[in-house]
């Protein structure tokens, strides 16, 4: 019990670790990309090629001056940021980052907890993170922060909907809400890709949007919000938002790898199970996960600097009139593919 426990442990901190860092970088790579889009250099001042600017900007992000406004509510305003990035990291834990690796006599499987609803789990962290913003926003007593906040609060509960309904079709498919499940399967028959094309597509454009991400960036729109619901925040309290949204990006991009392109599987592991032993495919399989991992998170920015801002009845008229309307269609058409071609 005390090992399983050791190991838990180090799985934990481990994948905390690799989350923050990658959130950490993914500004850098944010200003980078849209620098290569634009026909800029980008920052390429600290380190070579810039690439100790992340560093720089968490420096400059823990010197700043902290500002609380005197007509705020001090407590919800640091309990605001603190929520978002404590949600944020959570939903991390029932990732299958991997299989399992051979130490000694024991088998540790790449995963901080495999629960079997951890589908709901995902969805119900992700739901709870929508306090950090609104409570922000009205806790800094500032009429365009709480704009943003209602804004961000009306936007992520509609497009859970249609986000949890395109999910539907995957829980009815594969059977199970486990995550691990749900990519073991994946390892014979095929990615679910191939079978939940709309699902995906679906889950997609809604993880932009959960993520506030273009063109669904209404909540912290600067021309017209100043800075949406974190417009008072200074100081590492707007860099606990500001990295929680690459966090949340970083968790959308592992959940969509995981549940429609096979997560950590390789294709031909039978062949390299003659060649290799099994901890280098399973190091090769997680290296894999974060390849597709990294490929949709180019993907979230080139979309960002390629496609203008919604207005707000656009928004709404997407996630209610279109996108909750196909996840239905979709939910009956895989009902009807399960009970008569089964």
């Amino acid at each position: 019990m005390e090992i399983f426990l050791y190991d838990k442990t180090i799985i934990i901190v481990i994948v905390f670790a690799i989350t923050l860092v990658i959130a950490m970088y993914s500004t850098y790579a944010e200003r980078k990309v849209s620098a290569f889009l634009q026909d800029r250099v980008g920052p390429n001042r600290a380190g070579i090629f810039g690439i100790l600017q992340p560093l720089a900007d968490g420096v400059k992000m823990f010197m700043k001056e902290e500002i609380i406004p005197t007509a705020s509510n001090k407590a919800l305003f640091i309990i605001g940021p603190s929520i978002s990035m404590f949600t944020a990291c959570l939903t991390s834990a029932v990732i299958p980052w991997g299989s399992y690796l051979e130490i000694g006599t024991r088998q540790v499987v790449m995963q901080a907890t495999d629960i079997n609803i951890g589908v709901l789990y995902i969805f119900a962290v992700v739901s709870t993170g929508v306090y950090g913003i609104i409570v922000g926003g009205w806790a800094s007593n500032n009429k365009y922060a709480l704009m943003g906040a209602l804004r961000a609060s009306s936007q992520m509960i509609s497009y859970e909907l249609a986000m949890g309904l395109s999910i539907v079709a995957l829980v009815m498919m594969t059977g199970t809400l486990s995550l691990r499940e749900i990519v073991e399967q994946q390892s014979t028959g095929g990615w679910n890709i191939l079978y939940q094309p709309l699902g995906f597509l679906l889950f997609f454009i809604c993880a932009l949007a959960e993520c506030n991400r273009t063109p669904f960036d209404l909540p912290e729109s600067e021309a017209e919000l100043v800075g949406g619901y974190h417009t008072e925040y200074s100081s590492m309290k707007l860099g606990l938002y500001l990295f929680a949204e690459y966090v949340n990006m970083f968790i959308s991009a592992a959940v969509m790898s995981a549940l429609f392109f096979g997560g950590y599987n390789l294709p031909f592991t039978d062949v390299l199970s003659e060649f290799l032993s099994h901890n280098t495919i399973a190091i090769l399989g997680t290296v894999s996960f974060m390849l597709k991992i990294f490929i949709f998170i180019f993907i979230f920015m080139w979309i960002r600097w390629t496609l203008p801002r919604f207005r707000y009845d656009q928004l709404m008229h997407l996630g209610w009139r279109i996108l909750i309307p196909l996840a239905l269609i979709n939910i009956v058409a895989t009902g009807a593919v399960l009970v008569f071609f089964n």
